[in-house]
């Protein structure tokens, strides 16, 4: 059994682990007899937590809650926590590769039905034994729908990209009404995985900055990383500033 250890940012508890122990700890609650569920965290869901109870009530009771995105390293480091950043896409994708390997059914969910059909036939293609199950597009709005087919399928992993709040809403819906299983909210994985958007050169990665990268390729995420980057980093030194525990 993998040890968790949390540290606590802007009121939220964040998971310590380095990228192998994660991806272990996933395996453990891949394999029990609940609905878990994974957050891969941004500055931007403590903004969207902020403004959203449900939404924070779900990032606090998620059973893994995993720094995605390179400010929330740096908030932890403010805040005297030295956490590695663990990203999505890639412990998304090795827990694919771990099912495979387990003889787990996987399901997906997101994404135009274009991305999704690609990364579906890429992933069958690159991943030995994969077995894919169930796979429908994010264009629903009958979530019923979506649910039934999940637990007649019973996927032992399901990654949702939905974006998000609504990919974690829809996480934690499920709780109570699906088999067994570990469900992510993946964001934009699909989207690599089809092979339609690429990953950031090997130093951007390395340095944090994929973000910075993809937001160069594709302008309209401005809008949606500022300004709530540049925000929560104020919000955090305020509190490192004041004395406050985070």
């Amino acid at each position: 059994m993998i040890v968790m250890k949390r540290v606590k940012l802007l009121g939220y508890e964040i998971d310590t682990f380095n990228f192998n122990s994660a991806v272990e700890y996933a395996q453990e609650l891949m394999c029990n007899d609940k609905v878990n569920q994974v957050v891969t965290i941004n500055p931007e869901m403590f903004t969207t937590a902020a403004n959203d109870e449900q939404f924070s009530q779900i990032l606090k009771d998620a059973e893994m809650v995993i720094p995605d995105g390179i400010g929330v390293k740096i908030g932890l480091k403010i805040m005297g926590e030295n956490v590695d950043r663990i990203a999505g896409v890639d412990f998304a994708r090795e827990m694919i590769n771990r099912a495979a390997e387990k003889n787990m059914p996987v399901a997906l969910i997101g994404a135009k039905p274009e991305i999704i059909e690609k990364a579906v036939i890429n992933l069958k293609s690159e991943v030995e034994n994969l077995n894919i199950v169930y796979s429908h597009d994010g264009y629903f709005d009958n979530w019923d729908e979506i649910y039934e087919g999940l637990k007649n399928t019973s996927p032992r992993l399901i990654l949702v990209a939905l974006g998000s709040p609504k990919q974690e809403k829809f996480i934690s819906e499920a709780r109570n009404r699906l088999n067994p299983a570990l469900m992510i909210g993946v964001g934009g994985s699909f989207d690599v995985w089809s092979g339609v958007v690429q990953r950031a050169p090997k130093i951007y990665q390395k340095m944090g900055l994929e973000w910075l990268y993809r937001t160069l390729k594709q302008p309209e995420r401005f809008k949606r990383i500022f300004p709530a980057l540049p925000l929560f980093m104020l919000k955090v030194l305020r509190y490192r500033i004041g004395g406050e525990k985070c």
